[in-house]
């Protein structure tokens, strides 16, 4: 089997599994299929939402997110509505991602714009920033901010969820057990941890290792964005659901993000499992190197590596 044959084997599995974007130079599956000279068939998704033939009659569905079918329900029971992925409970995000290269504007909040009135035009003023930062509560339960940490230089970013407790005791992100598996899976993809820049999207610990609040993502978003802005990073790895949820502004469960490359303010980003996550289940340590390799080829593209 020769490589086109291949990747039209390929393209049809990812048909038959409801698929129909592929991030292949803008082109959908079905028209890369065409190209490829292949017979298309009407996949699963859009055969859901083509016209209902006049008779019989079919049942309501509802849906589980946009553009995807759960299972059925009864006729009698009305469909509830769907709410946009911008509507959806986890309040504010970041602002919305322009097409042009990373900046602070007009899009955060006005108490966050005040915190930027100074220039902060280095990772070592950012810091600075975030130690005396009191936009939400957290700085007052926290030990320690936690700001992130790297080379300067560095053009391969890890964004995690927020500090957990070792890392509110030191001031320093991923450094617990999580953050030894983290510096395993760099070393495994040949990057030293010195050499890539990790952070979280939360600069300060919330208490008990809770979820983030919407307030609380608003007020460090602006760190978050120019931390990117100033690093200016090839590829951007978002460790865990909430990071990759956040950073792109969806609802999509993480099953659904990762496997792809997907844009930051132009940036590529992969998504994959935390590692506290693969700390529980070893089972995604596969998926996740599988990912980790995708992020690194995608480093290696925009460096002009072969």
């Amino acid at each position: 089997m020769d490589a086109k044959d291949r990747l039209r084997q390929y393209l049809e599995q990812r048909k038959e599994l409801g698929e129909q974007d592929l991030v292949l130079d803008g082109l959908t599956v079905e028209d890369t299929m065409k190209l490829l000279g292949a017979p298309v068939k009407a996949s699963p998704r859009a055969r859901a939402s083509a016209p209902a033939e006049p008779s019989p009659p079919v049942e309501t569905g509802r849906y589980a997110f946009p553009g995807r079918y759960a299972q059925p329900e009864p006729a009698t029971s009305a469909p509830p509505p769907v709410p946009h992925p911008s509507e959806a409970k986890a309040g504010p995000r970041l602002p919305p991602q322009p097409s042009g290269p990373i900046t602070i504007g007009a899009s955060v909040s006005d108490a966050a714009r005040a915190t930027f009135a100074a220039k902060i035009d280095s990772l070592d003023a950012l810091a600075a920033a975030v130690a005396a930062c009191k936009l939400c509560g957290l700085h007052a339960t926290a030990t320690n901010p936690v700001p992130g940490e790297g080379s300067p230089d560095a053009k391969f970013v890890c964004v995690g969820e927020a500090p957990g407790a070792t890392e509110d005791e030191t001031g320093r992100p991923f450094v617990g057990a999580a953050g030894q598996l983290l510096t395993k899976i760099l070393d495994a993809i040949k990057f030293r941890r010195e050499d890539v820049f990790i952070c979280n999207v939360l600069k300060h610990r919330p208490p008990g290792n809770r979820n983030p609040a919407p307030d609380e993502i608003a007020a460090c978003s602006p760190y978050l964005l120019q931390q990117l802005a100033l690093l200016k990073p090839r590829v951007i790895l978002a460790l865990g659901t909430f990071a990759a949820q956040t950073l792109l502004q969806t609802s999509l469960p993480l099953s659904k993000l990762r496997g792809q490359t997907h844009r930051f303010y132009g940036v590529p980003l992969v998504v994959t499992y935390h590692p506290a996550a693969l700390l529980r289940n070893p089972n995604w340590k596969r998926p996740t190197w599988e990912d980790v390799q995708l992020a690194r080829r995608v480093f290696d593209n925009a460096s002009g590596v072969a």
